[in-house]
């Protein structure tokens, strides 16, 4: 497993690393084949809130499983602690998912319920210009449509792109505002 710890805002101490690295190698019991790991940690301090340590921690497996877990909390350790919780949840629901998933494709049947979105509030900020404040690569691995929702419920994303294994072109899943999914293929 590759190891990337990362921090903003903040020194960490060579302990401190240890530390993290010994908590979260712990997700190998969990599950196997993980190939990368990246921490990041932030210190920040936020309204309401006060001085805070926020730790992201994304976690890419075999045959492109991606799992994000952040939190925040004024002690580090803390959160690290929370993102490890958060992400041993993640690895059991993916699992459990995951085995469903091919019992659901050798019987047949594979209809796919999506779960309920939250209420979202209109803003009453005033709109600025806007502009491309990050940028990604990505690996497109060929997946199937409900491969690719999982992988995104997983993520947390409201859309997904993906390959699409049986015709091999770049498709994109999404989550609609009723709380289903759609699908966008090319031509």
């Amino acid at each position: 497993m590759e190891w990337t710890i990362k921090s903003r805002n903040m020194k960490l101490h060579e302990t401190q690393r240890e530390q993290i690295q010994e908590k979260l190698s712990k997700l190998e019991r969990f599950m196997d084949g993980i190939n990368d790991l990246k921490v990041e940690c932030r210190f920040e301090t936020l309204r309401g809130r006060g001085e805070t340590y926020t730790v992201q921690v994304t976690l890419i497996g075999d045959h492109g499983v991606i799992l994000r877990a952040e939190e925040r909390d004024k002690d580090l350790m803390a959160a690290v602690d929370q993102v490890n919780d958060n992400l041993q949840r993640q690895i059991r629901r993916y699992k459990e998912k995951h085995y469903r998933r091919g019992k659901l494709r050798r019987s047949g049947a594979g209809q796919i319920i999506a779960a309920p979105l939250p209420e979202l509030e209109p803003s009453d900020e005033p709109s600025e210009e806007r502009q491309i404040i990050r940028s990604k690569e990505l690996t497109l691995r060929p997946m199937f449509s409900d491969e690719a929702i999982e992988q995104m419920e997983l993520l947390g994303h409201s859309f997904f792109v993906y390959r699409d294994a049986e015709t091999e072109k770049i498709s994109v899943v999404y989550r609609r505002h009723d709380g289903n999914y759609g699908l966008l293929m090319p031509r």
